[in-house]
């Protein structure tokens, strides 16, 4: 029984065409006291029915999926109100897709070959408020699958948004671009670990972000030239 003093489980929603996939999700889910599966989905369109009945903290979404795909389905999910974090499905480590879901607001993304055991750990960690993209992978990610991307109009929507910031608060953001930790951003700006998350939460505030994620990719598109 939960009492006062035992944190209530963490609520999963899985997202999957693939009853195999979502077989396997729910056993490797199912064993950790802390995690709960609370129903499972097989297109994006059943999504916001059943978050809205079920109230999942984290959505495990599928990219690829026949009627309704990922995309789409964490588009809709995000806009809403108390919007549970969502962890986006792939076979592919550098996918266009996953760039756009992390746009959209997903908290960050997963191979479907990863091991159990960090599968667990992004649970947790995206409900306690923490992306499961690490420095190196948004630095990975940012770099193979944006530069398909480059656009002036990115550039110039990018740059007009990060001059609501003040300039210390743009220099954390550019950054968190470079796919820098708390700890790195700290020793290369001279502040405190403490003022850093200082700086990143009022960024996220101050620009309607979701996570550091989309702190980075705003930061890459601002870094884009101009028109010639």
């Amino acid at each position: 029984m939960t009492t006062a003093s035992t944190p209530q489980p963490i609520r999963v929603l899985l997202v999957d065409d693939d009853p195999l996939v979502r077989a396997g999700l729910s056993f490797m889910l199912g064993g950790p006291a802390d995690i709960v599966i609370v129903g499972e989905a097989a297109d994006g369109t059943e999504v916001a029915a059943l978050v809205e009945r079920l109230t999942p903290d984290v959505v495990l979404m599928d990219i690829r999926m026949p009627s309704m795909d990922g995309l789409a389905a964490t588009e809709q999910l995000r806009a809403r109100e108390q919007a549970p974090e969502v962890i986006v499905l792939t076979t592919f480590n550098a996918d266009e897709q996953v760039l756009r879901a992390l746009r959209a607001g997903a908290a960050g993304f997963l191979l479907k070959d990863t091991p159990p055991a960090e599968i667990v750990e992004a649970v947790r960690r995206v409900a306690a408020g923490a992306p499961v993209l690490s420095p190196t992978v948004t630095r990975q990610l940012i770099a193979r699958v944006t530069d398909g991307e480059r656009t002036d109009t990115h550039g110039s929507r990018a740059r007009a948004r990060l001059a609501a910031l003040n300039e210390r608060e743009r220099e954390v953001a550019a950054a968190v671009g470079l796919g820098q930790s708390n700890a790195e951003i700290a020793a290369a700006l001279y502040m405190s670990v403490a003022t850093v998350k200082t700086h990143v939460s009022r960024i996220l505030t101050k620009l309607d972000l979701n996570n550091r994620v989309q702190i980075a990719l705003l930061a890459h598109d601002a870094d884009r030239p101009g028109p010639a």
